[in-house]
Order: structure tokens, then sequence, then C-alpha cells
């Protein structure tokens, strides 16, 4: 009779995954940036004021769509194979940044202290988007900002349907990333108010092409649980 693998045992497999994705991740994403997305980057980013804070950065594709006004740019990511890619991608651009190994949940800066939070195909992967987004509202200024490019739940209850059951699949081989999380929901019962319009990421899996995009801001802060 087959063993169950033993929780170690997984995690060790997880971690190996993790490292051979940071290898895979621009290759697979090259086709979907070319034809839609890194023009997307682009527009959203020219918003983007003061210090700001972006979670989960990966490998560093947004670095060449910052303004160069921005006062401060701050990198949060957990994964140590993406964080080695986002700092020569960092040193190829020569961009000022510092880059914190840090979960979104765990943001390990003051109360208050930035001014634009930058979440581009992120809140899809973290373990806990509600706590996430509690963290971004308690380190955001009162005027501050989030501007966000998020995949989520399709409006099309076939395509729906299809995200439901590819669910798990899709996570194990995406790195954790939901496909089927209402995002702007999550967003709104955590207190922002979001600006956001539809679209579609194009030349990628039919699970991940919709897409909401846009900027949303605190209209009241909830007690992080």
């Amino acid at each position: 009779m087959r063993r169950p693998c033993s929780r170690p045992y997984v995690q060790d497999m997880n971690k190996a995954w993790l490292r051979v994705m940071a290898l895979l991740y621009d290759p697979f994403l090259w086709w979907g940036e070319a034809v839609g997305m890194r023009r997307r980057r682009r527009a959203v980013l020219t918003a983007a004021r003061g210090r700001v804070l972006e979670i989960g950065a990966g490998t560093g594709l947004n670095l060449p769509h910052y303004p160069d006004g921005v006062d401060e740019l701050l990198l949060t990511e957990p994964e140590p194979g993406m964080r080695r890619r986002l700092a020569r991608r960092l040193d190829r651009h020569g961009r000022a940044a510092r880059i914190i190994d840090a979960p979104a949940e765990r943001l390990p800066l003051p109360d208050a202290s930035v001014d634009t939070v930058v979440a581009t195909l992120v809140l899809c992967t973290v373990a806990d988007p509600e706590r996430a987004l509690r963290e971004i509202a308690r380190v955001l200024r009162p005027d501050g900002q989030v501007l966000f490019i998020e995949h989520v739940r399709a409006q099309s209850r076939w395509l729906a349907v299809c995200q439901d059951a590819m669910r798990r699949p899709w996570r194990a081989f995406a790195g954790g990333c939901v496909c089927n999380r209402s995002t702007l929901e999550t967003m709104s019962a955590c207190g922002f108010t979001a600006e956001t319009g539809d679209a579609a990421w194009r030349g990628m899996p039919a699970i991940v092409r919709p897409l909401v995009v846009g900027r949303a801001r605190v209209s009241s802060h909830l007690p992080v649980r």
C-alpha cells in the first residue's frame, strides 16, 4: 500500500516548484505581456506618487513603468527565487528601490507611512487576502491610493464554472494562484472604495483572463483581525 506523503516532504516539493516557477514566470507571461499587459501596467503606474509600496513584486515586471518622480520605491517579495530575479532586474534598470522579504499579510512598515500601494496579479496568490488588504489599509496614509490589476472570478457563468473546476490544479501549478477570487467584493468588505474598469488578459489561459483594473482608496478602516 502506498504511504501518504509526509507534510515536510510536501513542503519541500512546494518550495522546489516555487524555485522552478521563479525561472518560468517571465517566459510563461511573455505573450500576455506583449499583447497588452505591459501597456496596461504602464497606464496604471503613471498614477504612482510619493512613497510607493509594491506588494508581491515578483520578478519586477512593473519596474520599467514607474514614473521617475516617485519619492521612494519599496518592493516586498516573500519568495526567495523571485527576490533574486527581482534584484537582478533592479540592477539592470538602475532604479533605486528597497527589496523587503515580507508577505502582504505582515508588512514591516509603520501605520500611515506610504502614499501608494501597487498590487498587480498578487491578491490572487496571497494566503489571506482579507488580512493583506487590512495591512494595506493600515500602512496607507489618509489620502493614499491602491493601484491594482487583478484577475478575478468571471462574470460569465460558464467560465466561472471552469474556474471552479480548475481551481485546485491551477493553484498547484501556478504557485498558489487562485483563479476564481472575487477580489473587488473582498476589497469592499475590507473598507475600500474602488474605481475600476474590466479588461481581458489576452494571451493567457481563459481561467485567468478576466481582469479588474483601477484605483482604490480606504473609505473606512476596519480592525485588523
